[in-house]
């Protein structure tokens, strides 16, 4: 398993502190906000601005060690899990995204009617229901209602 510096090494990177502390709360896992990470690198780290997090992830999303996503309704999130064109699933309720491998079966949608010339090569797919926390609530809900 590479460490975080050799991964920035080997991608072209400069390893700096602020770079290691994103790299590695991304790599806990998450699709985490903005200002998720930039609190949890202050913890880390003391003193760090927003636009340099904001810096760092575009840095690491340019080099294919995370990956930006933007449900509908929702703030970007960033994700360390990058490269293998997965999908999203988001909790209407919640907001709540987890991560859904590459669609099986029957996949109509996938394949673009008119491609226009250009050479496919992934396909972004969010899903889009209520987690197993909302339904129950939204089941209490209409139990204390009935």
């Amino acid at each position: 398993m590479s460490t975080g510096a050799e991964l920035l090494r080997a991608h072209g990177l400069r390893v700096t502190r602020p770079r290691l502390a994103v790299l590695d709360i991304l790599t806990d896992g998450g699709h985490l906000e903005v200002d998720e990470i930039a609190q949890q690198v202050r913890a880390r780290l003391d003193s760090v601005s927003t636009q340099a997090v904001y810096d760092v992830l575009g840095a690491l999303s340019r080099a294919g060690l995370a990956r930006r996503i933007e449900p509908a309704g929702s703030p970007a999130r960033y994700e360390a899990r990058a490269g293998d064109n997965h999908h999203h699933i988001v909790c209407r309720g919640c907001g709540a995204i987890a991560d859904v491998d590459c669609s099986v079966g029957r996949r109509p949608c996938l394949t673009p009617s008119e491609t226009h010339g250009f050479d496919l090569d992934e396909a972004e797919i969010t899903f889009w229901g209520l987690c197993p926390a909302c339904q129950t609530r939204r089941q209490a809900d209409r139990s204390d209602l009935a």
